[in-house]
């Protein structure tokens, strides 16, 4: 199954950037696509963006888009969200998860496309 870390997660002004890191290891990185997600106070998951195994193709959904950036460090086994022109609203716990395919699943939070997750790290935009 693999395992999954996420890092880079903290306090930030609005304005603000973030760079979030998910660490991988235990599966072949390479042959999966990746996704965030998030979970804000007292809502339920978002789906934020996903990319396909080979990192060259992305989709994102339109509350990040053009804000946020994913990437995929295949040699690594990392990958990369940077998170530009912060807001209060995108306040929340952030997760990386495998996607179960190669290609890059958009706008699903269902739980078979997802068989690993990490543990999240938590990102505040305050001033």
């Amino acid at each position: 199954e693999g395992q999954l870390v996420e890092s880079g997660g903290g306090v930030v002004q609005p304005g603000g950037s973030l760079n979030l890191t998910c660490t991988t290891s235990g599966f072949t990185f390479t042959k999966f696509a990746m996704s965030w997600v998030r979970q804000a106070p007292g809502k339920g998951m978002e789906w934020l963006t996903g990319i396909n195994s080979r990192g060259s193709s992305a989709y994102y959904a339109n509350s990040v888009k053009g804000r946020f950036f994913i990437s995929k460090d295949n040699a690594k086994n990392i990958l990369y969200l940077q998170m530009n022109s912060l807001k209060p609203e995108d306040s929340a716990v952030y997760y990386c998860a495998r996607v179960a395919s190669p290609a890059l699943v958009a706008a699903t939070l269902d739980p078979i496309y997802y068989p690993t997750w990490g543990q999240g790290t938590q990102v505040t935009v305050s001033s």
